[in-house]
């Protein structure tokens, strides 16, 4: 034989020799499923919250139904208590929805946390696995030549070992592949996990916005009571007084706007204000919770008059903050509980808002403020000053005007939440 052929041989042994005597059972992916019986409970328990909350999504769609066609019915006192009764059920499910949604998030959390167990034990076996092989691989690569030589009987073996050393650098990689996956999976589930936290956090917030809308829809079917005391003639004058109300407020509004902005454009007091675009609106309130929408089919003085803005949750002596730059067109204060306090601010483009049941203000007519000033203090709360008649609890009437139309402010407002 060549010299050649004896120096590829040897060449061969000596690449081999980490590997001619192991022979491990090598598994590159090491799934455990020690809590599998676990995750599986919790997996029907979340099925079963699940379902409920369908139920209940069912059952509000018939008080819905029930609320509409009352609505197209005549106004009358015992209308108005059934429609009342319907919501007061209604919220109440709503209630019950969210509880059972929390229930759920709290489940989810419980499998995210067996998921990430099971992950974690998984890895540390495959860790495992490699760490022996490689520690078996470098007790064996210290062998001399003839030590190598003596292990095998053919050339034969040599090439058999050379085929087990591709599968196991193949395995090897596999492995390491597999343990890239699993540390990717634990982290896409802790991501996972900081979102439905997040999502608990912001379901807990509404749950207590939703009781205390249960509070304020209670608290009006008992003012409605003691003022009308049962009696639909009672009612009847009520409801004719409110309207005689809110036209007066509407007018007063409509009138001034126009009346302001004239005098202002006539002195070029506007021209130095930049144009106020759909969407650059900031919010007068910290809070960002609506309880009541532009145009609510559910707002319960529909009766008598649309919903010309937004309710924003808001308790009653909260600041308020202009929502743009402009003049101060009317700051109506009042001092008892009947008398609708509001402010209204001209501004660039044809908009103004307005800021309703005010509890206190702070600025004065023809002033110019600047967006986030503060231009008084929330109210609401029946019987206190300023609340006017239309109340179920504290809260800011917040409207915004185009060319003295009402429009829906979501459409001017910064979308900051």
């Amino acid at each position: 034989m060549s010299r050649v052929y004896f120096i590829f041989a040897g060449f061969l042994i000596f690449v081999l020799a980490g590997v001619i005597l192991i022979r491990p059972t090598f598994v590159f992916s090491v799934d455990t499923d020690e809590n599998k019986e676990e995750i599986d409970e919790l997996s029907n328990q979340i099925a079963e919250k699940k379902d409920k909350i369908k139920q209940l999504e069912a059952s509000i769609e018939v008080y819905k139904k029930k609320i509409a066609q009352t609505r197209l019915e005549s106004v009358s006192l015992s209308n108005q208590l059934s429609i009342l009764d319907n919501r007061l059920l209604q919220v109440e499910l709503d209630i019950e929805i969210t509880e059972n949604k929390l229930d759920t998030l709290k489940l989810e959390i419980e499998v995210l946390d067996f998921n990430i167990q099971d992950k974690e034990a998984s890895i540390s076996k495959q860790k495992k696995i490699i760490a022996e092989l490689i520690r078996t691989i470098q007790q064996n690569t210290d062998r001399s030549y003839i030590e190598i030589f003596a292990a095998y009987s053919s050339f034969s073996d040599f090439y058999n070992r050379l085929q087990y050393l591709e599968t196991v650098e193949k395995d090897i990689s596999r492995s390491a592949k597999a343990l890239r996956i699993a540390k990717q999976e634990i982290e896409e589930k802790k991501a996972q996990k900081e979102e439905i936290k997040k999502s608990y956090e912001e379901l807990n917030t509404r749950l207590a916005n939703q009781k205390k809308d249960l509070e304020e829809q209670a608290r009006y079917k008992s003012d409605l009571l003691a003022q009308t005391h049962a009696s639909e003639l009672t009612f009847n004058s009520l409801v004719g007084n409110l309207k005689s109300q809110y036209q007066q407020v509407e007018n007063e509004i409509s009138g001034i706007e126009q009346q302001v902005r004239k005098k202002l454009e006539e002195q070029d007091k506007l021209g130095g204000v930049n144009d106020v675009d759909p969407g650059l609106l900031t919010w007068p309130t910290q809070s960002r919770y609506i309880t009541c929408p532009f145009h609510d089919p559910d707002y319960p003085f529909r009766y008598i008059f649309e919903h010309s803005g937004i309710d924003i949750r808001a308790s009653q002596g909260t600041p308020l903050k202009a929502a743009a730059s402009g003049y101060v067109a009317r700051a109506k204060h009042c001092s008892s509980s009947s008398c609708y306090s509001y402010v209204m601010i001209v501004h660039s483009g044809g908009l103004s808002t307005v800021y309703g049941h005010m509890s206190s203000i702070v600025v004065s007519e023809d002033q110019f403020v600047t967006r986030g000033d503060i231009i008084g203090y929330s109210g609401g709360r029946p019987g206190t000053v300023g609340a006017g008649p239309f109340v179920t609890g504290p809260h800011l009437h917040f409207e915004v005007r185009k060319d003295g139309i009402p429009v829906n402010p979501l459409g001017y407002l910064i979308k900051d939440y």
